[in-house]
């Protein structure tokens, strides 16, 4: 009875961490850039003194999904979309160096070339500043240029591209860094400009692992009840036998 219980209990935390997950997902299927995230589970023995047969199910972050999303043209010259598994420098609202595929850049009224969120790019030699009233191209391998009127193009920096070795770690801000720190630009990494990346949440699998998480959940809860039963029948069993 006891060990229904914890079981029923611990089925049914899980599957609403499960759901948690896969309603995160599911909120940014619509989100630029966006890596799904994953999760796995684990049993854990609760310690103690005669309960050695109970055990937790517990959440284990395992990551994201690493597949690249759809590629939609745009035809906007400040959208690009990184190709293989680079990856965007920007510089997070903690001053820390971290990465996105998300790569709707605009111009802030600072000058300065930032993310669709408002956070600068981080350029080979810092932050990229615009020239005021100036056409922005940026090249397939990252060169930014600007032209002011029907003059020539000029670079005006070149965006930090990366291709990390090892799985980066998401934040709660929802930009990756690595965990070896700073990752060192790629000069042969590669972006598409004129499109953007979409999310690689596939929105059909997602709901359907929705209806399996919360019909796991009713299953536990049952499991609950039938323990509830049991213990109750046991209960009247014992005053009659007593």
């Amino acid at each position: 009875m006891d060990r229904m219980i914890y079981l029923s209990m611990s089925g049914a935390k899980t599957a609403m961490q499960r759901q948690d997950v896969l309603s995160h997902n599911l909120a940014n299927v619509s989100t630029n850039g966006f890596r799904e995230q994953m999760a796995a589970f684990r049993s854990v023995p609760v310690r103690g003194d005669g309960a050695s047969t109970r055990a937790y199910a517990l959440e284990t972050t395992i990551g994201y999904n690493p597949d690249a999303g759809p590629v939609q043209a745009t035809g906007r010259s400040l959208d690009v979309a990184m190709k293989g598994n680079a990856w965007l420098s920007v510089q997070g609202r903690d001053g820390t160096e971290a990465y996105t595929r998300a790569g709707a850049l605009q111009v802030s009224t600072e000058g300065q070339l930032v993310t669709q969120a408002g956070l600068p790019v981080v350029g080979d030699g810092g932050p990229i500043t615009v020239p005021e009233n100036a056409s922005v191209q940026i090249a397939g391998d990252g060169t930014v240029t600007a032209a002011v009127g029907n003059g020539r193009p000029e670079p005006i920096g070149r965006l930090k591209l990366v291709t990390p070795e090892q799985a980066l770690q998401r934040g709660n801000d929802g930009l990756f860094r690595s965990a070896q720190g700073d990752l060192e630009a790629d000069p042969t990494a590669r972006l598409q400009d004129g499109a953007l990346e979409g999310s690689n949440v596939s929105p059909v699998e997602t709901m359907v692992a929705m209806i399996s998480a919360a019909r796991q959940f009713e299953h536990q809860m049952k499991l609950l009840q039938s323990g509830e039963k049991q213990d109750q029948a046991a209960s009247r069993l014992l005053s009659i036998s007593g």
